[in-house]
């Protein structure tokens, strides 16, 4: 794709001045890109052959970047220590919207060569050669809502996020006159997309005041997630430019959510179809399966679809994000969507919200359809009509419950080892204690006066 690079045109280019600048980076527990910028020289000299270092911190902190205690891999004990940041040389491109600056993706280790294992891309990694020992590749899309809002972020932070003017007036799903007044800021995200190697497919309007999606098409699984870290972070950037903020929230308000509809699929080594077939709905045994053991698991891994406090807010009945636990063909109240046909057959998971970390929910996906098909799960039969109003299971309606599913989970275990799933719950078990202790604008509206 234009602007992706080899480290051959990118030493060119730093010959030539065309770029003085490269982002090391890599994606945190929250999903967010960090790192740090190096020059063209110390990349060429020490990082392309040596990698560089950050504190290891970055994987042990809340949303504040506050140091918190409960981690195994770091902490006051141990030192807070350094992790080696191992440049992805596949990944290295050009930032446009950022000048001369060029960006690669990091693998996380430690100084003896081990990989640093609650990094989300090493547990990406862990799944797909799950994936790759039977001989399959994963694919993966996702499609990520945001808010647009006429106001700064330096504007909106000083409001407290209060008062904010959404960039439209009113619900401006697939409409086109509306939509037009943000075009310069939209088109100004997918052209630097593109030119930073993505296949960006468009953009339409969504339900929310100011909502938006922009669409990317599919690729490898660690490729989409990595792709979507950089426009998570990229869109924001550019947004700033334009004098406007944006949010990737689940829920900003009590309109419709943002949502991160997640489409993946699974192809043999060699580019063949695994999972259509002759069976009902035209699937494998293999596809039945699959779908079998992302639902099974559903519940169990809520935790790593929805990540936060705010992610919980979404799931609103005829909100067009699920409440129960069901799948149907092109179904859109359910948990589970199968689309396409053929080699186009995949499943939407519609769990996950705009704030999901994308290497967790992409390998949630991969570890429930191995363990269906692994140990031959049936397929229950679709539902049909309204999941809204059926009698099925729901998912956890709160980030305590799901951490608690999450920690039961002898299945979430054997795919991730203890070392994560323990990471991962002492995240949750940080963010609901601070929001335990946090009093809300909520609390203070309903009980200053009246009560």
């Amino acid at each position: 794709m234009p602007g992706n690079l080899t480290v051959t045109e990118l030493d060119a280019a730093i010959e030539a001045g065309e770029i003085d600048t490269v982002i090391v980076a890599f994606p945190d527990a929250q999903g967010r890109l960090v790192g740090k910028r190096v020059s063209g020289r110390f990349w060429r000299d020490t990082v392309l052959p040596h990698g560089a270092e950050a504190c290891n911190y970055l994987l042990s902190v809340d949303v504040d970047l506050n140091t918190v205690a409960g981690y195994a891999m770091s902490g006051w004990e141990q030192g807070y220590g350094d992790m080696v940041l191992r440049p992805d040389v596949e990944t290295l491109r050009v930032l446009p919207w950022q000048p001369g600056t060029a960006l690669v993706m990091a693998d996380l280790g430690w100084e003896g060569g081990e990989p640093v294992e609650p990094s989300p891309r090493s547990i990406l990694a862990a799944q797909r050669a799950r994936l790759a020992d039977d001989g399959l590749v994963a694919f993966a899309a996702t499609e990520l809502e945001f808010i647009v809002f006429d106001d700064s972020y330096r504007s909106a932070w000083a409001k407290g996020y209060t008062a904010l003017t959404p960039a439209t007036d009113y619900n401006v799903d697939y409409n086109l006159l509306a939509t037009t007044r943000l075009e310069p800021l939209l088109r100004d995200i997918r052209l630097g997309m593109e030119g930073a190697g993505m296949y960006c497919e468009g953009v339409k309007g969504e339900c929310n005041f100011g909502q938006q999606e922009i669409g990317f098409r599919f690729a490898e699984a660690q490729e989409t997630a990595d792709n979507h870290t950089i426009y998570k972070n990229g869109a924001k950037e550019i947004a700033d430019a334009h004098g406007k903020s944006l949010t990737f929230m689940a829920k900003f308000n009590e309109r419709e959510g943002n949502s991160c509809h997640i489409h993946l699929s699974t192809r043999g080594a060699d580019g063949a179809a695994v999972m259509a077939g002759d069976g009902e709905y035209g699937f494998s045994p293999f596809m039945e399966h699959w779908i079998a053991g992302i639902l099974a698991t559903l519940r169990e891994f809520t935790l790593l679809y929805a990540p936060t406090i705010n992610s919980y807010k979404r799931y609103a009945k005829g909100s067009f994000a699920p409440t129960g636990v069901a799948w149907g063909m092109d179904n859109r109240t359910c948990a589970l969507r199968v689309v396409g046909h053929g080699s186009s057959l995949r499943v939407e998971n519609r769990v996950p919200g705009g704030d999901v970390n994308p290497y967790l929910a992409i390998s949630a996906i991969i570890a429930g359809g191995l363990y269906g098909v692994q140990n031959e799960l049936p397929l229950p039969a679709p539902l049909t009509g309204n999941a809204y109003d059926a009698d099925v299971e729901h998912l956890p309606t709160t980030l305590r419950d799901a951490a608690e599913l999450f920690a039961q989970s002898t299945v979430a275990r054997a795919a991730f080892g203890d070392e994560v799933v323990e990471h991962y719950l002492n995240q949750a078990r940080i963010e609901v204690e601070a929001f335990d202790a946090a009093v809300t604008d909520w609390e203070r509206v309903r009980g200053f006066e009246r009560l």
